[in-house]
């Protein structure tokens, strides 16, 4: 622990979050009072309201940027943050010195630099820095003060207004010729220009189907596959040999490649039926492979999305809370270089876990794989302290466990000796036709023993990766006992994951990997895409407004031109550039952002803005409307035009000319009727509208009159659906009986989740192996007698007892952000050194209670005797939430109860230090 300051001053530490203060406390004494500030204090305004009253009628006032006068940012104090500032002002005035312990890279160096402006200090201060929270850190950085580097905040402040200048002055322009309420970013908009692109590129793309053979061999009872190689001393096409836009073999391959049919291949079979194959080659190649350099945050986004299916977003949180309680280094980096101390570190564990043989002579050195540009942390990610703690000694769990453990595998694997692999390749052949097989061994695992890239068990990693063959030498005779076509189609390029659009992005110097996260996770909430699967999927908003940005602002959407951004605002970091002139180029000028805008806005015409055609989809035209998509063509009989809104589960890369015009038909003639309701006599239809497809009783009426309609369930398709299973729909909620010992109601329905039954407010999720449809009173009595099953959650670890008020079942759980106990609808976080199976009913009664709100009224009764305070703590404050958070005590409630308050400000903290 540091000394208390030896004159016996006091000291305030602040820091950006009240995990990191928590942790930090730890190895201060008590001559240190460490306080969070929760992120930035400071902000350009968020709202016209936030906007001062003496810049209100300036023209530049909605920016919030002065670009009249030196482009001077207004910032103003959030409204979320005066309490916050107040309570750091009240607590400066009894210390003797400030220390500034914000992150190292430039959002961190400007939180403090607001921090200065806001606070006003009339002590002396100091800035502070590490890269990792371990007391040897934090001790050395006591002893390494320096001042606030003022070219890191210009960077910071210039990229902050670039930022706002090009969202403010394009988004607008958005407004008014696409639909109310889009966003256009600096950067934002270059993703879903790259996803956009390759929605285009899918819907370009012609199908190619070729044929092959597959031979299964058998040599010294050792069974392999050979493959068609060529035949008449041409090659056998393959995919990458067919042009994705016309589907045909291309033109250079015309000569040298021979396209296999159905029928060409059953043909070769017929004449190879009974053969032997000889063995042609055998090539044998030693290959050693290199262990992956340390994590840095792009190259961690991409392993934890391939490996744990993490989001950028999820990634970089559960980083942020490692980082804050000590476990890894800092997450936001650009460089690969190990220190000293952390390469012997990982060489300890290689010597212990693995053997001498897994390590090699020398270190690895990764200095020299430091991104260009980069701005951050100057080492990668890994584990923190001298020695790397195991991952099944930390005490972590859920996603804070499986991100640990991949930061310590690849550490740990990036100072290991090489692979050494053995790769055979083999030709074999019979009359014309030649096959080709491959092998490869593992001589020695090296790396690959603590991690394979992709997999998340090394072992079976590397059982996966070796294909062996049996021994073969050059006229060798091999048996085939069986010959097989098989049938292949070319595939169009796969859309983007987070994990190949974070490698694109840093590629093409688009952003910084610190901002990624927010951007991936900006362009989702804003409409323009969707994840399905793993896959980031563009809607017609992404397409149309990447259309327009292309076609009339297409600086904005360049690669290149974003890069050369990136590169500037690097110059400025680095004191090569003043801001002020970078900025003023940027906005003003003939090319400059607001002369630019002005002008293609007179040349936009509104009626082209919003539509946009589809290869292939030739006389149908797409559009962005008030209420989303929809789709028109004209009426070959009127020759007037007819359109019909698209389900927002409709993508353009998926939509054909048929459903395009069934959706128009419906929409012009009217559905045909399933049949007849026999109550009503109202006829019954299946149709589709923005929320998918539902059945409907009877025709709209006006918009004063909407008839009764219900979804489908997930699993049945429109064109499945019969009229017996309409009437059922239309019924629902439908009333199966009363419960037996309750003698209430049990209905069945269809809600956002699907289908369920419930009872008395008690609801329970229809299985997907259940017919929907023949659920009765026995089935849904069998579902309730079941326990109850949160969806997304786990079994508990521990089944506690009763509530002595409330008599609701007390639960122990684990969820993404660690475990916590579950009473009711209130769950409450343990605190942070505490294991799930210390907790006792009392103490998880005490837990709950504190999160309801009735912590003072139960603490009367809890005997806890009443800390003595220090004289070196902060004064109580009345009536203030964060601060009460944040009072150091050995309270176990009292401590969850600051976790409480810390994780409602963690995802507003990472959003804060991620902004682009």
């Amino acid at each position: 622990m540091a000394k208390a300051p030896a004159d016996n001053s006091r000291r305030l530490v602040i820091v950006e979050s009240p995990t990191k203060a928590r942790t930090i406390r730890k190895f201060l004494g008590k001559g240190f009072v460490v306080e969070s500030c929760m992120g930035h204090v400071r902000d350009l305004p968020q709202s016209a309201k936030d906007i001062p009253d003496k810049i209100k009628k300036e023209e530049w006032a909605n920016l919030g940027v002065n670009v009249d006068d030196g482009f001077d940012p207004v910032y103003c104090i959030p409204k979320t943050k005066t309490r916050i500032v107040k309570d750091l002002k009240d607590k400066l005035k009894d210390a003797d010195e400030l220390i500034l312990a914000t992150d190292e890279d430039r959002e961190g160096e400007s939180i403090s630099w607001h921090l200065i402006e806001v606070l006003k200090p009339r002590v002396p201060v100091k800035r502070m820095v590490f890269h990792e929270i371990t007391k040897e850190a934090i001790n050395h950085a006591l002893g390494e003060f320096r001042e606030i580097d003022e070219n890191l905040v210009r960077a910071q402040e210039a990229r902050r207004i670039l930022d706002r200048l090009v969202g403010y002055t394009i988004s607008p322009l958005l407004w008014k010729k696409v639909a109310y309420g889009l966003s256009a970013g600096r950067v934002q908009s270059v993703a879903v220009r790259l996803i956009a692109e390759r929605e285009h590129q899918r819907m370009r793309f012609v199908r190619s189907k070729y044929w092959g053979i597959a031979a299964t061999c058998e040599k010294s009872k050792v069974e392999f596959e050979a493959r068609l190689l060529s035949v008449d001393d041409k090659r056998v096409a393959l995919g990458r040999d067919f042009d994705a836009n016309t589907g045909q073999l291309s033109a250079e391959k015309q000569s040298t490649t021979k396209v296999l049919d159905e029928a060409g291949a059953n043909k070769l079979i017929t004449s190879l039926k009974g053969k032997k194959l000889k063995v042609l080659e055998v090539e044998e190649k030693p290959v050693s492979r290199k262990p992956y350099p340390p994590f840095i945050t792009s190259t961690l986004q991409q392993e934890a999305n391939r490996k744990l299916g993490f989001s950028s977003r999820d990634t970089m949180e559960v980083a942020q809370k490692l980082y804050e309680r000590g476990f890894i280094t800092y997450m936001r980096t650009d460089s690969t270089n190990l220190s000293q101390q952390a390469i012997d570190a990982a060489r300890d564990c290689i010597k212990e876990l693995y053997g001498k043989e897994y390590l090699p002579d020398e270190p690895r050195d990764y200095s020299g794989k430091k991104a260009k540009g980069a701005q951050e942390a100057h080492e990668a990610i890994r584990p923190a302290g001298t020695q790397f703690v195991r991952p099944e000694e930390t005490g972590l769990s859920g996603t804070q466990f499986k991100l640990y453990e991949l930061i310590w595998k690849r550490t740990v694997a990036s100072q290991m000796v090489n692979a050494r692999q053995k790769q055979v390749s083999v030709k074999l052949a019979a009359d014309s036709t030649v096959f080709s097989t491959s092998g490869m061994t593992i001589e020695f695992p090296g790396y690959l023993k603590a991690y394979v890239e992709g997999s998340d068990d090394p072992e079976a990693g590397i059982e996966d990766r070796e294909v062996r063959l049996p021994q073969l030498a050059v006229g060798d005779v091999v048996d085939c006992r069986e010959f097989k076509p098989t049938d292949h189609e070319t595939k169009p390029p796969p859309r983007f994951t987070e994990a190949t659009l974070v490698q694109t992005m840093e590629k093409e110097g688009i952003g910084r990997p610190s901002t990624y996260a927010a951007i991936i996770g900006t362009i989702q909430d804003r409409g323009y895409v969707r994840k399905v699967s793993n896959a980031l999927v563009p809607t017609f908003t992404a397409l149309v407004v990447s259309k327009l940005l292309s076609t009339y602002l297409p600086n904005y959407v360049d690669t290149n031109f974003t890069s050369e951004m990136e590169k500037s605002l690097d110059d400025i970091a680095g004191g090569d550039l003043d801001h002020k002139l970078y900025l003023k180029r940027i906005y003003f000028g003939d090319q400059g952002l607001k002369t630019q805008v002005s002008l293609q806005e007179k040349r936009i015409k509104d009626n082209e803005s919003r539509a946009i055609e589809l290869e292939g989809l030739k006389g149908l035209n797409f559009r962005i409307g008030r209420y989303g998509a929809y789709v028109c063509r004209l009426d070959k009989k009127t020759g007037e035009e007819v359109c019909a809104s698209l389900p927002d589960n409709q993508f353009p890369g998926d939509i054909s000319a048929d459903v395009a015009n069934k959706l128009i038909d419906q929409k012009v003639n009217g559905a045909d009727a399933l049949g007849k309701d026999p109550e009503t006599g109202q006829s019954i239809f299946v149709l589709s509208g923005r929320y998918g497809p539902y059945v409907q009783l009877g025709d709209s009426q006006g918009e004063n009159t909407k008839p009764k309609r219900m979804a489908l369930p997930a699993t049945l398709p429109p064109e499945n659906v019969t009229l017996e299973q309409a009437l059922h729909l239309l019924e629902l909620p439908k009333k199966l009986g009363n419960h037996p010992d309750s003698g209430k109601e049990i209905k069945k329905g269809l809600g956002r989740f699907g289908p369920y039954v419930v009872h008395d407010g008690d609801f329970r999720s229809i299985p997907k192996t259940e017919d929907f449809f023949k659920v009765g009173i026995s089935e849904a009595l069998a579902l309730l007698a079941q326990p109850k099953r949160v969806r997304g959650r786990s079994q508990p670890l521990m089944e506690l007892g009763k509530h002595p008020e409330s008599q609701e079942p007390i639960n122990v759980f684990t969820g993404k952000y660690g475990p916590y106990v579950k009473c009711g609808k209130v769950n409450a976080s343990l605190p942070d050194d505490m294991k799930p199976e210390s907790v006792t009913l009392e103490l998880a009664i005490q837990l709950v209670d504190s999160k309801m709100g009735g912590a003072k009224k139960k603490a009367k009764g809890t005997g806890e005797p009443k800390r003595a305070k220090a004289a070196t703590e902060p004064k109580k404050t009345k009536s203030k939430p964060v601060a009460k958070a944040e009072k150091k005590v050995k309270n176990p409630v009292a401590i969850a109860a600051a976790g409480s308050a810390k994780k409602r400000v963690v995802r507003r903290v990472a959003a804060e230090k991620a902004q682009d």
